[in-house]
């Protein structure tokens, strides 16, 4: 999804950068758990909180953008991904998990 420029100053939900053109929707508790609300997120941390994380395990413990940021499983993705622009695109594998 492409955000209107004036929507590109906020920041992304999970690691605070900047938002860039393309942003992904994440619910925070999922859908398939009863979740509604939705987040803003760049798509290479969409994708690394659903690589790292079962959507039970989200819903259980991880609904919160503090609870994500403070998982030992995300440290080594959150201090990677500080400071790259905010369209920057990586492949995303599971590898998080195993750190």
């Amino acid at each position: 999804m492409i955000l209107a420029r004036a929507n590109r100053d906020l920041p992304c939900w999970l690691c605070g950068r900047p938002l860039g053109e393309r942003i992904e929707w994440h619910h925070p508790v999922p859908k398939s758990r009863g979740g509604r609300e939705t987040v803003a997120v760049h798509p290479i941390c969409h994708r690394t909180i659903h690589a790292t994380f079962t959507n039970a395990q989200l819903a259980r413990d991880l609904a919160s953008a503090a609870d994500l940021r403070g998982a030992p499983a995300l440290a080594a993705f959150l201090r990677w991904i500080d400071g790259k622009p905010p369209d920057f695109h990586a492949p995303t594998r599971g590898v998080w998990r195993r750190r």
